[in-house]
């Protein structure tokens, strides 16, 4: 069997989010470290592969015996390998395919503003000197459109690559993307699972099935907002 499985769902930005974008020049008084936008429509974006990389390593972690030792990507587990793909000893395509995540709710915040300027500073402690900054936020209540698409080639390990999966996301909502998330930055949840499958066959028992897994999903968010 061959065919696909389209996940969407509500991304929600639980404290501020900075996934930081490239900034050739900086003027005087412009912000330190900017968000990464949609070059098209200048809004905040989530790239697709920020969260396909941060999803593997957590859940690298989770199945290390010493998260101190982990292994280079084409050493990862069988699981791994076969969701989020290698490169050697052979190619190991991803049957994850992220998309980047775009602003749903950019009318509800048009007066406010998506992102938010946040000023942080360090003090040196032994000279006493502070060394202020800036850094651009993409606000809480933000809602951006998450869509991952599934590459059903085995049905046998269907329902142990969701799991897996299912996994991943849980440990996200427990965790943080982008980043500083140690100070708090990028608390996330995901809402409004909705799932369509294209050629891949599946009976409405076994449909229903991922989509009553997925509503585990929505009752790990670290934080309500």
């Amino acid at each position: 069997m061959y065919g696909k499985i389209i996940f969407n769902a509500d991304l929600k930005i639980l404290t501020g989010l900075h996934i930081g974008g490239g900034s050739v020049f900086s003027a005087i008084g412009a912000v330190d470290s900017p968000v990464i936008r949609d070059a098209l429509s200048k809004l905040p974006v989530i790239p697709g592969s920020s969260l396909k990389g941060k999803l593997r390593t957590l859940l690298v972690r989770s199945l290390a015996e010493d998260i101190t030792k982990l292994r280079e990507p084409n050493e990862d587990d069988s699981i791994i390998k076969r969701l989020f793909g290698a490169s050697a000893p052979g190619i190991v395509k991803s049957r994850l395919q992220f998309s980047d995540c775009f602003l749903k709710n950019k009318d509800e915040l048009k007066e406010i503003g998506p992102t938010e300027i946040k000023f942080e500073n360090t003090i040196s402690r032994s000279t006493s000197a502070a060394n202020p900054r800036q850094i651009e936020r993409v606000i809480s209540g933000s809602v951006f459109g998450f869509c991952m698409v599934y590459d059903l080639e085995n049905k046998a390990e269907l329902e142990e690559d969701m799991e897996y999966f299912i996994r991943g996301l849980k440990l996200l909502q427990l965790d943080y993307l982008g980043g500083h998330g140690t100070r708090g930055y990028g608390r996330v949840s995901f809402e409004n699972f909705q799932l369509e499958q294209v050629e891949a066959s599946l009976t409405e028992p076994e449909l229903q099935k991922i989509k009553d897994l997925f509503k585990e999903v929505e009752n790990y968010a670290l934080l309500s907002v």
